[in-house]
């Protein structure tokens, strides 16, 4: 009677801790998934985060997009350089997902709602906060329970001045060369007009 018990609590814990419904809130700030007897993986990311600008102003709304192969389950969190505390809002979380309360705000968080594949065409929605200053998004992304990514990021993003300068459209972060040339002259000129 004992053994079957035990393996009955084996069970139960087993399935609490892979969290097929999404990352708990106290992953908020380490980004840990939490798998029970499972570490992050230690080669290179096949994940990039990728968004649709690399400026941004009051009121407007970011795009991410996790690019590479599909994926089970993910946490997301938008962050200031050296910061803990998820920053902004997340809006109509896509398909699959869910907003994660973290740093006490209700919708500072996506994480996956299931564990139905998700891929590149999931398209993450964020409005910042008033008052930010450069900004970065982070993930851990889960190709499945035993295969996970920890602490991914994105190319930091800078506010844009008072005047609206420097606003853009378009995916950052597809052509390498572009992408390095757009962020040395947006790092310019914010740091200029800043």
């Amino acid at each position: 009677m004992g053994v079957l018990w035990f393996g009955l609590l084996l069970l139960h814990l087993s399935w609490v801790e892979a969290y097929p419904s999404g990352a708990p809130t106290g992953a908020c700030e380490d980004m840990m998934p939490r798998h029970m007897g499972v570490e992050p993986q230690t080669s290179p990311p096949p994940y990039a985060l990728l968004t649709n600008t690399r400026v941004y102003g009051p009121g407007s709304t970011v795009t991410v997009t996790i690019v590479g192969p599909e994926y089970r389950g993910v946490l997301l969190e938008a962050r200031a350089p050296g910061g803990l505390s998820a920053l902004g809002t997340w809006w109509l979380p896509p398909p699959d997902t869910r907003f994660l309360e973290c740093s006490g705000n209700p919708q500072g968080a996506v994480t996956h709602s299931n564990t139905n594949i998700k891929g590149n065409a999931t398209v993450f929605s964020w409005t910042p906060p008033d008052a930010v200053g450069p900004v970065y998004f982070m993930a851990t992304v889960a190709q499945q329970r035993t295969v996970y990514w920890l602490n991914l990021r994105s190319a930091a993003l800078f506010r844009a001045p008072a005047s609206g300068l420097g606003l853009s459209s378009g995916t950052e972060g597809v052509a390498p060369g572009g992408t390095l040339l757009s962020a040395a002259l947006c790092w310019l000129l914010c740091k200029t007009l800043l």
